[in-house]
């Protein structure tokens, strides 16, 4: 495994960790105090600091520090994480994941952005309120003048007899907005790395340049230990260091830089008046340059009298740099262990120890990361393995009418293990809906600071799992919805105060299984649609005719066509009429179907009803007008053959059958769909009892039923184009194609409506019209 491939893993972490990050942060803003949450929160940062120092990352780093040092105060009581408080959290936790995507993908991130949160975050550490002006102030209160840079020809002056020279220890990725404090107490650090820390992927460069970041540094190297060139062993540690830390933070910050590697080093820390005063080892005075992880290996020599010290030098920065070279790629791999168990510093460090000396058994929740391609073709595979099966049967079936030979057989066995196959091969593809549940949060956030409303988002059925293509694909729609609601939907504090309403708004985010589809609700407790605002700009953007007739739903569904809004401005949020039309052209390309439930004063509700997989299906094979058609099975609630005597005539073109003492409406799907001009004879057919998402039953008219089979989802969208009332189509055993029916596409057009929504406001293309 190279390093890139590391890099992503550590990267795939990131996302699992932002993720915990931002589920804690919610729970804290709704009220939850429970410590282990707290916890969670401050060990989702930590970790991507740990990972980030692994490769480098110095930004992210140096944000994730400040970020964990505040959530540190909340830990220990110090800090109480009221509304403001929360607020600057999930701003802060916004900007974390901006940096992540910015070390992965090679963008940039707001500074100014993220240095205003920094200078926020300290503020709040320090006790102060959560806003510019109280970030500011005790910065620059407790910010020391800056020092003239000593003469190059100064030489640091010997503190002791044993010829210790403190260096001073600068980092290039402090800035003028990061200089440590220098109040405070000082520190002497001794710290000897042992082979084992480089073994488990932690290195001492790293570990120095965070404790750098606590405070002014003084440091000297002992290389007393370091054998000649041809003796040394890459594996080694030979190292050990004399620092001294002038912070205002307590030794317990201290320790907690070297929490990963405390079971791997010999590590002492104490006030300096505490020093002992038996003499120790002489410390060699070395510069500190972190540029060898970048593979850099630099000398420059300008005296002569110190040439002897300058080899030595170079020779301490090679075998430095080899360790580097073979543990760096071990440490994210640490970092990453340490974030998945979630555990305190001492028993992440505990478990490592145990997991080298294979102490720990597997664990029943073991998981494995495979690249989504490799299971994408899995799927593809399936299907045709199903294809293939059921040609295979049909063509026994053709040939062999006996039905008891062994074939059929084996034949019905193959069958039950592909569908086995077939199920697990789903199950692995089936994935919460949590991530893109979460990800709204921060739109929210966002397009609410910009529009100037307060709103609440909550989400229900985060666990709900869909398969992963169609998961990847929700993201666009609702955050098209989720702005909608926002800019449009929701109401501003003072519109909502004067209608008796609680001034903060409310989103609601749901999802939940039905009938083998999984439904997606996104509600507001806003004004509402204003359909006359809404007819009106529809008639001046020349979208319906002036004298249209058009009901309630056909007005609210205008909202969906291509060009239309009702914001009387263009702004960063709205105004260009591609936001709802996008989410009704994604949700159709899914397979799926949106509609709208809107109560003027009280607030609008979006339903999206997607399939579960694009992959397989249960279906019913029938035939209709000499079509074959495949129907959903999770739609059929029975099948009967209908009597003539069941049957009732309502209206002039609408029949009704009666089932068991209660009535439903019979609908016709040859005449529905056209292929033909005249409605079919009930009793020569076949009636299929099915149960709308919109509500109420429906008996669809078929002429006969050709069986019951699983089979493979082929979409119409990218390999032909869209067919109103189809929602796919899929290869039969004998090899022809069959389209499979849209149940509630269908239903819809019973009740008058048009199969191609963009058309219900023109009366002479109605279904209801040329009945």
């Amino acid at each position: 495994m190279d390093m890139n491939e590391i890099k992503e893993i550590f990267f795939q972490e990131c996302e699992e960790q932002l993720a915990e990050l931002e589920s804690g942060l919610l729970k804290l803003n709704d009220g939850d105090r429970d410590p282990e949450t707290v916890n969670a929160v401050f060990r989702a940062v930590h970790s991507i600091k740990g990972g980030a120092g692994a490769f480098g990352l110095d930004d992210l780093v140096s944000f994730a520090h400040v970020f964990e040092t505040t959530l540190d105060c909340v830990r220990s009581g110090k800090l109480e994480p009221g509304p403001d408080v929360l607020k600057v959290m999930l701003k802060s936790a916004d900007v974390l994941a901006d940096l992540v995507s910015a070390s992965r993908d090679g963008g940039s991130v707001d500074e100014s952005r993220s240095r205003g949160l920094v200078k926020e975050l300290e503020a709040l550490a320090n006790g102060e309120l959560p806003s510019s002006s109280g970030a500011e102030a005790p910065r620059a209160a407790s910010k020391p003048a800056a020092k003239a840079a000593p003469a190059p020809e100064e030489a640091p002056k010997p503190t002791d007899e044993s010829g210790f020279q403190p260096i001073p220890f600068t980092f290039d990725g402090f800035g003028e907005d990061e200089e440590p404090a220098l109040e405070g107490s000082v520190y002497d650090v001794t710290f000897k790395p042992r082979r084992e820390l480089y073994s488990k992927g932690n290195e001492a460069a790293l570990l120095l340049r965070d404790l750098s970041r606590l405070g002014e540094m003084s440091i000297a190297c002992d290389m007393d230990a370091l054998p000649a060139l041809d003796k040394m062993d890459p594996e080694a540690s030979y190292f050990a260091w004399k620092i001294s830390v002038k912070t205002t933070r307590s030794e317990d910050d201290i320790r907690a830089v070297f929490e990963f590697a405390e079971w791997d080093c010999d590590l002492e820390v104490r006030l300096a008046d505490e020093t002992p005063s038996d003499e120790e080892q002489p410390m060699i005075p070395v510069p500190f340059d972190l540029s060898i992880l970048d593979g850099a290996s630099e000398a420059e020599e300008e005296d002569k009298a110190v040439e002897q010290a300058a080899a030595e030098e170079a020779a301490a920065a090679a075998v430095s740099a080899a360790e580097t070279a073979a543990s760096i790629a071990k440490a994210a791999g640490a970092a990453a262990r340490a974030a998945e168990k979630k555990e305190s510093a001492a028993s992440a460090a505990a478990a490592a120890a145990a997991a080298q000396n294979n102490a720990a058994a597997a664990s029943a929740g073991q998981t494995i990361r495979v690249d989504l391609d490799r299971v994408d073709r899995l799927i593809n595979l399936v299907g045709e393995l199903v294809i293939n099966q059921a040609m295979l049967s049909q063509s026994v079936i053709e040939n062999d009418t006996t039905g008891t030979s062994s074939i059929n057989m084996g034949l019905e066995e193959l069958q039950q293990l592909t569908r086995e196959i077939q199920d697990s091969v789903m199950a692995i593809r089936a994935q919460p809906v949590k991530p893109v549940f979460q990800r709204m949060s921060r739109i929210v956030r966002e397009v609410a600071d910009m529009v100037g409303k307060q709103i609440r988002l909550i989400t229900e059925g985060e666990n709900t799992e869909v398969d992963k293509t169609v998961i990847d694909k929700l993201a666009e729609p609702l955050t098209h919805m989720i702005r909608n609601a926002v800019d449009h939907g929701i109401e501003t504090p003072e519109k909502r105060e004067a209608a008796g309403k609680n001034p903060e708004g409310t989103v609601r985010l749901s999802a939940k299984h039905r009938s083998g589809r999984i439904l997606i609700e996104l509600a507001d407790d806003g004004a509402g649609i204003n359909r006359e605002r809404v007819r009106q700009k529809a008639i001046d953007n020349d979208l319906i005719a002036a004298d249209a007739n058009l009901s309630d739903d056909e007005i609210d569904n205008l909202i969906f066509m291509p060009g239309f809004s009702t914001a009387d401005k263009i702004s960063d949020i709205s105004g260009r009429g591609v936001g709802m039309d996008v989410v009704k052209r994604s949700i159709q390309a899914l397979g799926g179907r949106i509609s709208i439930s809107s109560r003027p004063g009280q607030g609008s509700t979006f339903t999206m009803s997607l399939p579960l997989t694009l992959a397989v299906l249960d279906g019913m094979v029938v035939t209709v007008a000499g079509q074959t058609l495949v129907v959903p099975l999770t739609a059929i609630v029975e099948t009967l053959q209908p009597e003539a005597s069941a049957i009732h005539s309502f209206g002039a073109n609408q029949r009704l059958i009666s089932i068991r003492n209660s009535f439903c409406p019979l609908v016709d799907v040859g005449r529905i769909l056209n292929f033909r001009n005249t409605q079919a004879n009930p009793v020569d057919g076949v009636a299929l009892l099915v149960e709308s998402e919109g509500g109420g039953q429906r008996a669809l008219m078929v002429d006969a039923i050709q069986g019951q089979r699983q089979v493979v989802i082929k979409s119409l969208e990218a390999n032909y184009t869209h067919v109103p009332g189809i929602a796919a189509a899929t290869i039969l055993g004998d090899g022809r194609v069959a389209l499979i029916l849209d149940v509630d596409a269908v239903v819809a057009a019973s009740r008058g409506q048009s199969l191609r929504p963009e058309m219900a406001l023109k009366p002479e293309m109605s279904l209801a019209a040329t009945g």
